[in-house]
């Protein structure tokens, strides 16, 4: 049986590089939560391999990458992914279209967490446009689930 483990690691990468990557003014606040997303993904579909120590990870790539509190993103995935790899078995047995509710409370309950943290330090969130994220990874979930479930159907990753 072959694990193919960098599967999971260029997922991650690609998430990184996707959140990364520059859009215009207009779209900026409806950026996916990409690292979420695949971490969720990831959390669900292998929870003995991929869970809050690969999010904590993640979490502080993240913070570097966006020059954001180091620790802040870290300890949002981290919840993210025990409460996705605690549900991992219900949240399978739903439909798309349900599961992208879930994964809309889940990015919500990220985003709120960065927002309490912005708010310790001294920056409020200007409005309620934080949220805006929840609707295009809800939107794309069903797509991206898709994607990834045939990477790793195909890759065998295990």
């Amino acid at each position: 049986m072959r694990n193919n483990y960098w599967i999971i690691i260029l997922t991650m990468f690609t998430a990184l590089v996707l959140t990364a990557m520059p859009y215009p003014d207009w779209v900026a606040p409806w950026r996916p939560a990409w690292v979420v997303m695949v971490v969720i993904y990831w959390s669900m579909a292998l929870p003995q391999r991929v869970s809050i120590g690969t999010a904590w990870v993640m979490g502080i790539l993240l913070d570097v990458l966006q020059g954001s509190l180091l620790g802040q993103h870290a300890v949002g995935l981290a919840m993210v992914a025990f409460v996705t790899a605690k549900l991992h078995l219900q949240i399978r047995q739903y439909p798309l279209y349900q599961q992208s509710v879930v994964i809309g409370l889940l990015v919500a309950f990220y985003l709120c967490n960065l927002v309490w943290v912005n708010g310790i330090i001294g920056r409020p969130p200007q409005s309620w446009a934080f949220l805006t994220p929840v609707v295009t990874s809800m939107l794309l979930w069903p797509w991206l689930f898709v994607i990834l479930r045939d990477i790793r159907r195909r890759a065998r990753v295990s």
